[in-house]
């Protein structure tokens, strides 16, 4: 039985070691994305009404957290906009669909709500089947001036980003923290060993890959 449901209190250690678990040695050796989540509950960019849990025959398998994102566009205002991640399910349940329908149930939510729009970076591949398109097609781009075709976007409304290019301004919460910090945050949680992994060399390709398509 699967049911989607918001956090308690009492389960914040349990899914952020779950969000640890997910993300170990993925992107990089060890992870920060536990952190992340730690941090992010104290956040004013946390939103905490679209964040939520799923769980199998009632055993938490992962999770997804929201947290507020703008485009600062080129006229000088400011289009609020929506993010999530990290978004995490356990390895021995991950290629099963419960991530899909985290992020199925929690956009219909996000669009339910009012939001006008979603911005994440990740695999194209991963959330094309969402709707999400490169964010170089409205003139989306990050700060350094480059479009990336890790930088993705999806209008929960209609005409969302016509005719408002600029420039994609994530939660600083989502920034890496010094690595001290992790350590000592680490010490919370089981022993795990840091590996170089294929798939950390692939993460390094796709987020510096340069969007050249025509839209």
């Amino acid at each position: 039985m699967i049911n989607i449901r918001h956090e308690n209190k009492n389960e914040f250690k349990l899914v952020e070691a779950k969000t640890r678990d997910a993300f170990w040695n993925l992107y990089v050796p060890g992870c920060n994305e536990h952190l992340i989540v730690h941090h992010l509950r104290d956040s004013a960019d946390y939103i905490p009404d679209l964040s939520f849990i799923i769980e199998k025959d009632g055993e938490i398998i992962g999770s997804i957290f929201y947290s507020k994102s703008k485009i600062v566009t080129d006229t000088g205002s400011d289009l609020e906009t929506i993010t999530f991640g990290p978004v995490s399910i356990v390895p021995e349940f991950q290629g099963q669909g419960y991530g899909r329908q985290l992020i199925t149930y929690t956009i219909a939510q996000a669009k339910a709500a009012g939001y006008a729009a979603i911005i994440i970076g990740g695999y194209p591949k991963h959330y094309e089947r969402y709707g999400f398109v490169g964010a170089k097609k409205y003139g989306l781009r990050l700060a350094d001036g480059n479009y990336y075709t890790g930088m993705m976007a999806l209008p929960l409304k209609a005409h969302a980003f016509d005719g408002k290019p600029g420039i994609i301004q994530f939660s600083e919460v989502l920034e890496d923290s010094p690595e001290t910090e992790l350590m000592n945050f680490d010490q919370n949680f089981s022993n795990k060993e840091k590996l170089v992994t294929a798939s950390q060399r692939a993460f390094e390709q796709a987020v510096s890959e340069i969007d050249t398509r025509d839209f």
